[in-house]
């Protein structure tokens, strides 16, 4: 239960972190911030991914769980963009 909490916080870091990077977002984010993306992306791209008839083990630190949570937080970062282009930052 623990471990997959752990797990769930480390693959949110590295995947949000590298999409905060790919969006030109990293200036603006903290280490929090790239959690929380990219544990929501991690929901998100693994929605996406399966609805595409893409799947595999996401419960556990590998590539295959950071590609699925880097595609969902690059999804929820061009959201949040399109949503706050106009507002000075």
């Amino acid at each position: 239960m623990i471990w997959n909490i752990i797990v769930w916080i480390i693959v949110g870091a590295i995947g949000g972190w590298l999409a905060s990077m790919i969006m030109g977002r990293n200036a603006q984010m903290g280490a929090v911030a790239n959690i929380v993306v990219g544990i929501i992306g991690a929901f998100i791209g693994g929605f996406v991914l399966s609805a595409l008839g893409v799947g595999g083990d996401l419960g556990s630190f590998n590539v295959t769980s950071i590609l699925t949570s880097l595609v969902g937080a690059v999804i929820l970062l061009a959201i949040v963009n399109l949503f706050t282009r106009g507002r000075i930052r």
